[in-house]
């Protein structure tokens, strides 16, 4: 039949969200498949909050100024966006993610829990996945291991992300973060996305 849609093209061409609690590992596992399947277009979400070190504005985020995000919220042009830790807002420009859909390329968000509840209203065809940690502990040792947080803020982040585990049903799918390697590769496969091979 001429009107028939190649599977590939319907399987591929989703909007999948990764979500789970602070310090488990969703950028390296973002970076991980940006490295593996370059084929897969990752979203770069929008923040109020200031850069880290290292961190490159259009690449890491968009950091923009709180006048610049209430325009874009305003206006209807945030996919999602949420307070996060009760300081910064974060949120994922609409347009660019309709437009890979349209063009038929696999979309892929890293969002906290509430930006991941407002896709699935907005999207609720999209794929969610929620990133757990082997165990609480492992992610009380990530998130002080790291050295970008003050004991405040530290403690902060540890009351959220007790409340983001406890959501853990909201999602389609959970993967262990217990290795990065294993774990992109369950992604991966969860997308049917197949990897680059050099």
């Amino acid at each position: 039949m001429t009107d028939a849609v190649p599977p590939l093209e319907t399987s591929h061409a989703r909007l999948t969200v990764l979500s789970g609690p602070t310090a488990v590992g969703k950028g390296t596992i973002m970076a991980e498949m940006r490295r593996r399947a370059p084929d897969v277009w990752i979203s770069v979400s929008a923040t109020t909050r200031a850069p880290r070190p290292g961190e490159i504005d259009g690449v890491h985020y968009f950091f923009l100024t709180s006048e610049r995000f209430d325009e874009l919220v305003s206006t209807g042009q945030m996919l999602e966006w949420a307070v996060v830790h009760g300081r910064n807002r974060y949120g994922t420009p609409r347009g660019p993610v309709e437009r890979e859909l349209a063009a038929g390329r696999p979309v892929f968000l890293e969002l906290d829990l509430q930006g991941a509840r407002q896709v699935r209203e907005a999207m609720p065809d999209a794929r969610f996945v929620f990133l757990a940690p082997p165990s609480w502990e492992e992610l009380v040792r990530r998130l002080t291991g790291r050295g970008t947080e003050g004991p405040e803020e530290r403690e902060r982040r540890l009351s959220t992300a007790r409340e983001e585990l406890a959501a853990v049903g909201e999602f389609d799918h959970v993967i262990v973060n217990d290795d990065v390697g294993r774990a992109t590769d369950e992604l991966l496969t969860l997308m049917g996305v197949a990897e680059r091979v050099e």
